[in-house]
């Protein structure tokens, strides 16, 4: 008899949260604070989404893919998680690029970049300063059309090179590309400019940990092995309101769900073409996703250890700097990040996870025998890259493994696997959803600028106070009637 993974709940909440990424934990951590009612549903064994870990025999723990984000998430984590959770960020110092064009080291930060730019480059200061400044000041609202490849050719004319130190890292980021609207760029670089890139200290599987148990002291009921089949809803006042979804063939009511799952995923499948109107169906099938990604996971044997290469380390072979060539099935740009024993305290091990960016539909029209012999291949190429830099690691490795776009969408259920939600336009449908079904909300990464981590968190935080608000409302208007 199968395990009954809703057993005990209850039959209606104020909000069901699809999903844990970052933006459904953190927007159900929110709601619950704020006294509501959640309930919080993953069809993974798993809580994170794409912030997440797993582990292997020998005592290997992966984080499954890069993760780098700004200074700023010390504040969000503070204000919306906690003190301690926030006090486990750190900034990563040694990030390394390596590649035909230049070799350089760096700690990422604003000055340090003017340095680089200044001196190794030989751009102008003046332009470098304009550079930053414009950056800083772009916004959503400005409705700028200008592309990021437009932007590097006003102020970078011919410079291929900077073009690279630029966009290479924000690519690997958040699968931007040149011809994206400049403000997906600069939105994101500028923040990470400020102060250079952090990560958790300890490991993903620390940090969920803990947001697990935040949750828990919160009063959030957290249920995973759960697959929400549909969002139901129901015809009030001649408009569909949100009643409730259907998860693991069980009807549960709400007043408000909140979708952590991709937008097109929310509108097309869980809730229906039938529920909104023919105008926003067709935006919908407009949104274009992202693109994907490849990780090879090294795990180094017990008492061995791994010479400091720096802990980010862009390498790639190509000539220039291509948005086409980042996710091509032979690229040979990627990334390192590497584990020592001091990431996770505690620990002697180090580990390697090397990312790779991808299109789906290359991974994904593989017979499975072409399949396994590409997976042998990433594994093979990574290998053979990072000797370059040590030498003797082969010999050291003990585990080995990759993922490629089909993992992803295996265990997130993104649409087409994406490692970074939609293009920009995909943050208006976002937006625009509880207009169209109330009672339906969405939190996720939707128009790059809200990809990664502070900006998936930060999404949350901002959905959850729409809902808040308008249970708040709602309270007054049965307070009317009564």
């Amino acid at each position: 008899m199968a395990y009954d993974w809703l057993k005990g709940i209850e039959d209606h909440y104020d909000i069901v949260v699809i999903g844990s990424g970052l933006g459904g934990l953190t927007g159900a951590n929110v709601l619950a604070k704020c006294g509501h009612k959640v309930l919080l549903l993953e069809h993974h064994y798993q809580l994170g989404g794409l912030a997440t870990w797993f582990t292997r025999k020998g005592g290997h723990i992966f984080d499954i893919s890069l993760h780098g984000f700004p200074i700023g998430m010390i504040k969000s984590i503070r204000k919306y998680w906690s003190q301690d959770i926030a006090d486990s960020i750190i900034q990563l110092k040694g990030v390394r690029f390596i590649n035909p064009q230049f070799s350089i080291d760096t700690t990422f930060d604003r000055e340090d970049f003017t340095r680089q730019l200044v001196e190794k480059f030989q751009v102008p200061a003046e332009t470098v300063e304009r550079f930053f400044t414009d950056l800083r000041a772009m916004n959503f609202y400005d409705n700028n059309t200008e592309t990021t490849g437009q932007m590097f050719a006003r102020y970078f004319p011919g410079r291929d090179d900077v073009q690279r130190l630029l966009m290479e890292p924000i690519a690997y980021a958040n699968g931007s590309s040149l011809d994206d609207p400049a403000i997906t760029f600069g939105i994101v670089f500028s923040n990470f400019m400020s102060k250079g890139v952090y990560t958790f200290q300890g490991g993903s599987d620390v940090l969920i940990k803990k947001m697990g148990a935040e949750l828990k002291a919160n009063g959030v009921e957290v249920r995973k092995h759960v697959v929400v089949e549909k969002i139901l809803t129901e015809e009030r006042d001649g408009r569909k309101h949100v009643t409730g979804v259907i998860a693991n063939g069980r009807t549960i009511r709400c007043h408000v769900v909140l979708s952590n799952s991709n937008i097109k995923n929310t509108v097309l499948r869980l809730a229906g073409e039938d529920n909104f109107s023919p105008e926003f169906v067709a935006q919908t099938k407009a949104v274009r996703v992202n693109t994907s990604s490849c990780q090879v996971y090294l795990g180094i044997r017990k008492g061995e250890t791994l010479p400091h290469i720096g802990d980010l380390v862009f390498t790639s072979a190509e000539p220039k700097f291509s948005s086409e060539k980042l996710v091509d099935l032979h690229t040979t740009s990627r990334t390192f990040s590497m584990y020592y024993p001091d990431t996770r305290p505690g620990s002697d091990r180090y580990t390697v996870v090397v990312s790779i960016n991808a299109k789906y539909e290359d991974w994904n029209n593989l017979t499975p025998e072409h399949y396994a012999t590409e997976k042998l291949r990433l594994i093979e190429e990574s290998i053979t890259a990072l000797e370059k830099y040590i030498p003797d690691v082969r010999a050291k490795i003990e585990w080995k493994e990759a993922a490629t776009p089909r993992t992803i969408e295996r265990y997130t259920r993104h649409w087409a696997g994406t490692s970074f939600g939609t293009k920009f336009e995909g943050l208006k449908v976002s937006m625009d959803l509880p207009a169209q079904l109330p009672g339906l909300y969405h939190a996720g990464s939707v128009g790059i600028i809200m990809s990664g981590w502070l900006g998936t968190i930060n999404y949350g935080v901002i959905v959850a106070n729409q809902i808040d608000k308008a249970l708040a409302a709602r309270k007054r208007a049965a307070a009317a009637v009564a």
